[in-house]
């Protein structure tokens, strides 16, 4: 079994580089709180991190992780819905100004929906929390069945931002704000491979480069 060490001596470094006397991002993060101007609905894949993919500082994303980067649609009943919280507190509370589903390639989630055919067993919180992208994975099967299976995940797990692009449009506080100008969202795919960055282009209908090379 592997030893936390590792983790303790990164918060070490992590401590002295940042909680140094001469240091004031966390003093002033604590002084004037958080005001993240971005929202990412992520993956929780351990090779998909949004603050190191995207470079960014402590304070700079409001960041939101589960199981394939999904966003259930508004639903009327209270529950225990963690990524729907999250997502109210960003918009409603902080403000944010963007959200960007970012979705990517090699999802061990969206592999597990392919292979069970979209079939739930009812004792895995797995395929029940997959069932939201079962549109996606259908709309696959029908248009790409000469494909290969690499070929049909890739799409899938494509198509699935799109649906949870189109569940946070149920969500009347974001439709507002989107409607409004005041919140814009995108859909974005990291290519593990290359490194690329694709974004969805809603006049082409299809994910393309955002970097020239």
């Amino acid at each position: 079994m592997s030893s936390p060490n590792r983790l303790i001596e990164g918060f070490a470094r992590f401590r002295g580089d940042h909680f140094a006397a001469d240091d004031v991002v966390y003093r002033h993060l604590v002084e004037h709180g958080q005001t993240p101007k971005f929202l990412i609905v992520g993956c929780c894949d351990s090779r998909v991190d949004p603050a190191l993919i995207f470079d960014c500082a402590p304070g700079d994303l409001f960041v939101i992780r589960n199981v394939a980067n999904l966003v259930p649609p508004a639903e009327d009943r209270v529950g225990h819905h963690g990524t729907t919280a999250a997502l109210e507190y960003g918009v409603r509370v902080l403000g944010v100004e963007h959200i960007v589903v970012l979705g990517h390639a090699h999802c061990g989630g969206i592999q597990n929906l392919m292979k069970t055919g979209g079939a739930v067993n009812p004792d895995s919180f797995i395929d029940d929390w997959m069932s939201l992208a079962e549109s996606a994975r259908v709309s696959v099967i029908e248009e790409f069945s000469h494909a290969t299976e690499a070929q049909r995940q890739r799409a899938c797990e494509q198509r699935a931002v799109l649906v949870s692009l189109n569940n946070l449009q149920t969500f009347p506080w974001i439709a507002q704000r989107v409607a409004e100008g005041n919140l814009k969202l995108h859909g974005w795919y990291f290519e593990i491979e290359s490194g690329q960055l694709l974004d969805y282009n809603a006049t082409t209908r299809q994910f393309e480069a955002l970097l020239s090379s």
